[in-house]
Formats: C-alpha cells, sequence, structure tokens
C-alpha cells in the first residue's frame, strides 16, 4: 500500500473541515490575551502568611529657603524695565505741575518773611503808607478825569488845550529837573566820615523815596531824573551821573513827610542798613524845601515821537 492509504480519511475531513460560521446575534468566546510584557520588574505575589506593612505617616510638605529670594527676583522682574503707560506719563506730569505750583507758592509766601517779625507800630506806618499811596493815585486819575471834562465841556477848547499843555510841560519839567521845584518835603543827611557808604547804598535809599512818593530829589549840587547813576570811585566816594559827590550826602526830597520818613524807618529799610554800617542818618521833615539843581537836557539823536 502507499502512503496515501495509510492516512486516516477521518484526519484528512478533520484538517479540511472549515470552521464552523458565527451565528449572527451571538458571542464568539474570548480568546485569551497574553499580558502585555512591562518593562519594569513585576511585582511579587503577595503572600498570604505575610503580615500587612504598616502605611507610611504623612510628613509635613517640605520648607521651601529660596521662597523670600524667589520672591525678591518676580518683584524685580516686575519693577524693572518699568512699563509706563499713557496714562501714568499724564498723571506724573500733572503732579510735577502741582509740586512745582506747590514750590513756588511756598516761596513767595516766606518772601515776606521779613514782614512777620516787624513790631505792630511798624506794620501799621506800612499800611498806612499804602493808603497815602492809594489816595495819590486816586487824586491823580481824578485831576485827569476832571481835565478831560474841561477839555469835553469848554467853549474854547484850543485856549483849553493850551493851557493843560503848558501845565503839564512844567510838570514834565519838574520830572525831567529842567525846571526848579519847591513843596513840603524832608532832608536826608547821611553822615558818612569812615567812607562806608557805597553807590549802591545811595541807590537804595532813592529808590525807596521813589517808591514812597517824592517827587523830585537833589542829591548835594546834582539833580536826580530818570537817568541817573552812581559809580563807586577807586580812591574813596561816589560819584552821580560821572560828578564827584562828597560826603556827607545830602538829600533833598519834595513830597509828603508823612509817607517819606515812614519809608525810610521800616524794617530792613536804609536806616537800618546804615546803622549797621555805623553810618549817622538825620531825617528833618520841612514844609518847604527847594530843589533847583537843574539838568541840561540833551538833544535826542534817534528817539523821534511816534505818531499815532
Amino acid at each position: 500500500m502507499s502512503d496515501q492509504d495509510d492516512v486516516n480519511p477521518d484526519e484528512t475531513e478533520d484538517e479540511q473541515q472549515p470552521e464552523p460560521e458565527q451565528a449572527p446575534g451571538t458571542t464568539p468566546d474570548p480568546e485569551p490575551t497574553p499580558e502585555p510584557e512591562s518593562a519594569a520588574d513585576p511585582e511579587p505575589a503577595a503572600d498570604p502568611d505575610r503580615a500587612p506593612e504598616p502605611e507610611p505617616e504623612p510628613q509635613p510638605p517640605a520648607e521651601h529657603p529660596q521662597a523670600p529670594s524667589d520672591g525678591r527676583k518676580r518683584l524685580r522682574s516686575a519693577l524693572w524695565p518699568p512699563r509706563i503707560s499713557r496714562g501714568q506719563l499724564v498723571v506724573a506730569l500733572l503732579l510735577f505741575a502741582l509740586g512745582l505750583g506747590l514750590a513756588i507758592q511756598v516761596r513767595s509766601t516766606n518772601d515776606h518773611s521779613a514782614l512777620r517779625g516787624a513790631r505792630q507800630e511798624d506794620l501799621v506806618r506800612i499800611l498806612d503808607e499804602l493808603d497815602s499811596r492809594q489816595q495819590r493815585l486816586q487824586q491823580e486819575k481824578s485831576q485827569l478825569d476832571q481835565s478831560l471834562t474841561q477839555l469835553q465841556t469848554s467853549s474854547n477848547q484850543a485856549k483849553e488845550a493850551q493851557e493843560q499843555t503848558r501845565q503839564k510841560a512844567l510838570e514834565l519839567g519838574v520830572l525831567a529837573g529842567t525846571v526848579k521845584a519847591t513843596g513840603p518835603g524832608i532832608v536826608l543827611t547821611v553822615d558818612d566820615p569812615q567812607g562806608q557808604v557805597k553807590a549802591d547804598m545811595l541807590l537804595d535809599t532813592l529808590q525807596e523815596l521813589r517808591a514812597a512818593g517824592a517827587e523830585a530829589i537833589q542829591i548835594n549840587d546834582v539833580r536826580v531824573v530818570a537817568h541817573t547813576y552812581f559809580t563807586d570811585v577807586p580812591s574813596g566816594g561816589v560819584q552821580i551821573d560821572g560828578k564827584t559827590v562828597a560826603q556827607p550826602y545830602r538829600f533833598t526830597v519834595i513830597g509828603n513827610p508823612q509817607d517819606l520818613t515812614p519809608a525810610l524807618n521800616i524794617p530792613g529799610g536804609i536806616v537800618r542798613t546804615l546803622e549797621k554800617e555805623q553810618v549817622a542818618t538825620n531825617i528833618s521833615e520841612q514844609q518847604k524845601v527847594t530843589v533847583d539843581a537843574l539838568v541840561v537836557p540833551t538833544p535826542q539823536q534817534f528817539a523821534k515821537p511816534a505818531a499815532k
């Protein structure tokens, strides 16, 4: 017999018989799934005879010693580089302007600190001087209004205008130093045998007299006008408008004595300044003083009256 004849026909049928198809609606038997291989070593099986190990106690969280430094780093990174917005810039500019205004206000307030230490009688005298100056200005305004009314109501306006022009020319002549002047006033004598008085002291005296309402001033034999200047002489003494003036310096002033005298004696005024330099001063109030020194007018080379 051949090899084919030795084959069991039952085995041949088993090998060739196809797998039975799964009926619809039925679940196939699950095949055993091989366990995935893990890279880690498999845990050993628990021994049922071994006692269970106690669970470890929870440990408190470890402190971070670097937390403050980390906070400083975050604060530093938040502050630098600065991130300035447009609104913050506007607010900064407004605050700067407000601070500048407050500083200027405080400084201007402190400029009057000299009056804070003044005596009551000195403050009353200064107040009276300001009132007198206001009355003088009001009187001048009234005179100008009266002159205007006379020009508008006069039947002969040409003659009235000519008279007022002549009167105004005399007043301007007093200011310019081309005519003599007389009236009530004071005579201030500054005796300086040691030569302590300088040009700036005489200029301060002149400014205080003008501020108090002096209308005509003469120092020794020199008429004081708008362009008067003072210079120190290297060898000693003072020159006024280029003329050497010897001491004692004598100021002849026309004005209201009740305004001129307090102006010179106010705290921090020229009289107090001269007394600190050991310079003797004397003020004499008179009902009539005469300013007779004249100034020779110089013709104008360039300036001409401008047409309206």
